[in-house]
């Protein structure tokens, strides 16, 4: 949809085409946060063929490189279960994570700009379930929303912090809300970027920026107006 947008000249909120396709493969994403000193999970990659294995203590997650609210994605206790968990994966992807198991908090922060992005607040995700799947994510009352996150405030600094440098890093542009994992010692993991996170009112992403001072009006002109600066930015190269 980008590539078409850009084809035909419409100005258009959120990251351009390299960077929403590089965020939606969570195999290319990591190695470029790994590339700039971003820490993200650890992950083993399976491409058609091979076999299913990895070095990672109980429990993994399995998931498909490139789909999103957890679809095809499953929690593994143990060896028994594994064989199954990459076979639902690989009915949506031909590409295939196995994650090593982060525990501790999860966390996540918006980030709102172009050349100059910011962060929210930080909001901690408590999920009515083992894990947060799609039922939690998208089904009344499957999680609540904690703001802000109930971290030290130099947690939640090094959260917005790498929030930003992540959206950087993947020349993202206009909104994006990065997942993270705060583990029991601080530390502090980038999960995943979402280049067009849930936008209603009450969604996350919007009621981040709202406890930062900016109203839901507010942020959609905000948006508005990074879409047609990038617009006009971008109108005077030459091909």
């Amino acid at each position: 949809m980008q590539g078409l947008l850009e084809l035909a000249g419409i100005p258009y909120i959120g990251a351009g085409v390299a960077a929403s396709a590089l965020c939606m493969d969570k195999d290319l994403f990591k190695a470029v946060l790994r590339d700039r000193g971003i820490p993200v999970a650890q992950n083993v990659t399976l491409r058609e063929g091979d076999p299913p294995g990895h070095p990672f203590p109980y429990p993994v997650f399995v998931k498909p490189a490139r789909l999103g609210s957890s679809v095809g994605m499953t929690k593994v206790h143990g060896e028994d279960e594994l064989a199954a968990a990459v076979e639902l994966a690989r009915r949506h992807d031909d590409k295939v994570l196995i994650e090593e198991f982060v525990p501790g908090t999860e966390v996540e922060c918006g980030v709102l700009g172009n050349r100059d992005p910011v962060a929210s607040v930080v909001g901690e995700i408590v999920a009515h379930a083992e894990w947060y799947d799609y039922s939690a994510k998208y089904d009344d009352g499957g999680m609540d929303l904690v703001i802000p996150a109930r971290i030290s405030s130099e947690e939640a600094e090094r959260v917005r912090d790498l929030a930003v440098e992540s959206f950087v890093a993947t020349e993202c542009e206009g909104m994006a809300r990065i997942d993270f994992f705060v583990r029991p010692d601080g530390e502090v993991v980038v999960n995943e970027i979402n280049t067009i996170p849930g936008f209603t009112a009450t969604s996350v992403y919007a009621k981040l920026f709202e406890a930062s001072g900016i109203t839901y009006a507010e942020l959609l002109d905000r948006l508005i107006e990074l879409a047609l600066e990038r617009h006009e930015r971008r109108s005077t190269l030459e091909y």
